[in-house]
């Protein structure tokens, strides 16, 4: 046997233990490679097991091209990986781990006992069966002079060499859990180009909405907060809403959160950055026509109070009349067109997204010019990037695990590539 044929196999370095580096690690093990994956938490997958909370959702039904609609000015950069890992061979994915998936009404797809934890066991379980070690409590923190990955551990620091590294470390949000973007500079100082990290499906904080307040006015804070609105719809186009959106949301201390609202999220935080604030149009009544509404509204009430009015007339009551009161003036509630005009349009000024930790996900990160086709860093070869640390977005309902899924295989693939190149087969 020759030296050549005798040499040990590639080793690749898997940094981040969310599903875009376990999913890099997934195929770099199928290569034929030796991968050591290494995560900050005590265990993998923290984030992962908290989105799956309240059920898991994997990905979506709908068509791939639909689907690539869902990642906006980022679509063509993403084109070539979800093409190749869509809604559909990610359920064929974990059906081959065993966890039988199902569509929901809405379309999402979810495990059929809607849990991550099995998922996350079957998966880790065929890894370790595949060779991959996994390291937990140890946070990498850059480069050594001579190229050696810089890991903390509970005993200290320690170094490791690897053939190829894929960085798989998340964005900045929910910190917590690991995703705490403090891999900025260290790419950056090595002359990567990061665009600024910001809060994605992500909640508000209202504008002032009376004298001396500094968002909701104490009765709707007290009365409300926590609250669901629900059997509403938004728009933030006024005038055609050609983006009206059904679903419901919660009032918060300060403003508002949940799936309708991080459906703008997006818009609502460019706004804001622009112009200084922005405007969600809330439909009270999206089962209601603008004359339905305006008729009742003119309706003679007599004696009665507006409010029993349109509790009798429309079903309004509860938050949804508390926000009538809170963001139209006296004169705007006694105006029946006015008002009519509120119920199906109800304006809510937002001042700021809230703090990026508390978001769902993480806006910006490495910009895809940064990389090569790959996914390889050009500043650093041999060095690949995947999930949500690149410089993409898009809105809750699987799309985020989605891409996160399919940028891991597309580095471990190009990782795979590039040692290839470095390491060819022995002749003959």
């Amino acid at each position: 046997m020759t030296a050549r044929q005798a040499q040990p196999p590639a080793r690749a370095a898997v940094i981040g233990g969310g599903p875009a580096g376990l999913m890099a690690a997934e195929v770099l093990a199928a290569g034929g490679v030796a991968v050591d994956l290494f995560d900050a938490m005590p265990s993998v997958g923290r984030k992962f097991l908290l989105a799956g909370r309240g059920g898991l959702n994997l990905t979506h039904s709908e068509s791939t091209e639909r689907l690539l609609g869902r990642y906006g000015e980022r679509r063509g950069a993403l084109a070539a990986a979800i093409a190749a890992f869509d809604g559909s061979a990610v359920r064929a994915w974990a059906d081959a781990l065993g966890i039988g998936t199902f569509v929901g009404t809405s379309g999402r797809v979810f495990p059929k006992d809607m849990k991550a934890a099995p998922l996350l066991r079957a998966w880790l379980h065929r890894l370790r069966e595949s060779g991959v070690k996994l390291h937990a409590r140890h946070r990498w923190t850059g480069w050594d002079a001579h190229g050696a990955l810089r890991l903390h551990t509970p005993g200290g620091e320690v170094l490791h060499a690897a053939d190829a590294t894929v960085l798989a470390l998340g964005g900045a949000s929910w910190s917590r859990l690991g995703s705490d973007g403090a891999w900025v500079p260290w790419l950056e100082q090595r002359g990567v180009a990061i665009a600024p990290l910001q809060p994605s499906n992500c909640g508000f904080d209202v504008q002032p909405t009376g004298p001396g307040r500094s968002g909701w006015s104490e009765h709707l804070r007290q009365r409300f907060a926590g609250q669901p609105l629900k059997t509403v719809a938004a728009f933030t186009d006024a005038q055609g809403r050609t983006d009206l959106q059904a679903g419901e949301f919660v009032v918060t201390d300060t403003g508002v959160e949940g799936s309708l609202v991080y459906a703008f999220s997006a818009r609502l935080r460019d706004a804001i950055a622009s112009d200084g604030g922005a405007t969600l149009y809330v439909d009270l009544l999206p089962q209601h026509s603008e004359a339905q509404v305006l008729a009742e509204c003119s309706h003679p009430r007599g004696p009665r109070s507006l409010s029993t009015h349109l509790k009798s007339r429309l079903g309004l009551h509860g938050l949804k009349m508390a926000l009538l009161h809170e963001l139209l003036t006296p004169g705007q509630l006694a105006d029946a067109a006015q008002l009519a005009r509120a119920i199906k349009a109800l304006p809510l000024p937002l001042a700021r997204p809230r703090p990026l930790d508390e978001a769902i996900s993480t806006a910006g990160g490495v910009r895809f010019d940064a990389l090569d086709e790959h996914l390889m860093l050009r500043a650093l070869p041999g060095v690949f990037c995947a999930g949500e640390m690149l410089d993409w977005e898009a809105p809750t309902g699987g799309y985020l695990l989605t891409a996160c899924m399919a940028t891991g295989r597309v580095a471990a693939q190009g990782a795979l590539h590039w040692l290839r190149a470095l390491r060819p087969p022995p002749e003959g």
